[in-house]
Order: structure tokens, then C-alpha cells, then sequence
């Protein structure tokens, strides 16, 4: 199931991000894209007071930001896309801790999890994989070195051989 997600919720939630910080948007696009690769999903997260000239929505692969330009605000974008949904809001997940989207995301059918529970999902499926990211701790062979272990070797089974 795709995700919408109410983006500067979501962002105190998760440690090492802040909304003080000026790229705190795109620090969250990134964490999401590579949620979205692990987890093999799809989002969709709102933010607020875009600022005047940026583009309303961008396109990062599996993951979609939308920045939604003041009077209006990412719960109301949050709402609008719910609405134009319609019975297809039932398959979608929406992650606030905000209780007025929660509970129009439950008139929509839509599922709801809270920012807190979701900033949890996403730690567990962004702890580094051991095996993936093992460092190789044994030196290469280089040819000459192969060489030298296949003549040893050869030569070894000529006097069996013999």
C-alpha cells in the first residue's frame, strides 16, 4: 500500500532531523527514498509554506513531495487528495499524528498510522544490512600470485603422478 504522508509531522519524529534545520525537507525525501527502495513502496509526503516559485510537486523516484504554497496547508492538500481518491483512499495509508487527518482519513476508509509509528518502520528498515555493507577484510590476489599457486599446484600433481 502507497503512503501519504503529512511531512513536517513526521519530521520531529525521526531522530538526526529537525525542522530547524533548513534542509529538513530533503533530508526526509532522501530517508523516504531509500525507505521506498527497501520496503518496496510508494509515497507520497506534504509539506507547508512552500516557499513562492518552487515547484508544487517533484518527483523523486518512488517518492513524491509536495509543497503546498500558503493560505493553504498540507492537511488541507492531505484532505483534497483523499477526496479526489474516493473509493481508492481505502488502499492507501496515511501517517500523521495529527488527529483532524487521522479521522478524515477514517471517513475516507483510508488507513491511518501515527508519525511516531511510522518514523519507527522506517529505522527498522533503514538499520544497515551486515552482510550488505560488509567490508572485505582479506587482501585480493593478484594474477601473478595465481599463477605462482596454479604452477605450484601443477606442479605438485606431476610428481604424484609420477
Amino acid at each position: 500500500m502507497p503512503y501519504l504522508i503529512d511531512g513536517h509531522n513526521l519530521i520531529p519524529k525521526i531522530p538526526g532531523l529537525s525542522l530547524e534545520s533548513i534542509n529538513d525537507e530533503m533530508d526526509l525525501v532522501e530517508m523516504l527514498q531509500e525507505f521506498c527502495h527497501r520496503r518496496q513502496k510508494q509515497v507520497e509526503v506534504f509539506f507547508d509554506n512552500a516557499p513562492a516559485g518552487q515547484p508544487r510537486a517533484r518527483n523523486f523516484g518512488k517518492v513524491i513531495a509536495r509543497f503546498v504554497p500558503p493560505p493553504r496547508t498540507a492537511d488541507q492538500a492531505i484532505h483534497n487528495k483523499l477526496s479526489h481518491l474516493g473509493a481508492a483512499a481505502r488502499n492507501w495509508i496515511i501517517v500523521s499524528s495529527d488527529h483532524a487527518v487521522q479521522s478524515y482519513a477514517r471517513a475516507a476508509r483510508a488507513q491511518t498510522m501515527s508519525s511516531e509509528a511510522f518514523a519507527q518502520l522506517m529505522r527498522e528498515s533503514l538499520i544497515d544490512d551486515p552482510m550488505e555493507n560488509k567490508i572485505r577484510t582479506e587482501p585480493a590476489i593478484s594474477e601473478a600470485e595465481i599463477d605462482e599457486w596454479m604452477e605450484l599446484f601443477n606442479h605438485q600433481a606431476d610428481e604424484n603422478e609420477a
